[in-house]
């Protein structure tokens, strides 16, 4: 059976997020080609900051991420990695972004958590702990 947990030094998590992004005025430009290199971009970021990517779906004006790293990471910094370095590369890439886009993302973005148990869970735990 495979470990749901992740281990680190001093710390046991799963911290896990289910991530969505898009081209600023949505425009519909992960296409032909940029969608597949984005792919590419974003799998390498995740691998140098060492942060799993679960799930990964380019569509022409979104990205959908599942991911998972490190809780003494911030999740605003990690997008932030994602989003800053996937647009330089492939503005540099792809030079028709430059004249079709101001800049490539918005500066929005969705975060939900993903969990194995409801709040009501967790509320529940917390309470009876004050009488064991």
């Amino acid at each position: 059976m495979e470990d749901k947990y992740k281990r680190a030094k001093t710390i046991v998590y799963k911290n896990q997020f289910h991530i969505i992004f898009c081209p600023k005025y949505r425009r519909k430009v992960l296409k032909d080609g940029i969608d597949i290199r984005l792919k590419e971009i974003l799998y390498e970021i995740a691998k140098e900051q060492n942060i799993d990517i679960k799930a990964l779906e380019v569509m022409p004006d979104h990205v959908h991420m599942f991911i998972e790293f490190d809780p003494r990471k911030s999740l605003h910094k990690v997008i932030k990695d994602f989003k800053g370095i996937s647009s330089r590369i492939l503005r540099n890439e792809f030079p028709a972004l430059k004249s079709k886009l101001p800049t490539l993302w918005t500066r929005s973005y969705f975060s939900s958590t993903v969990g194995n148990i409801t709040e009501s869970t967790i509320k529940k735990y917390i309470e009876d702990q004050k009488g064991k």
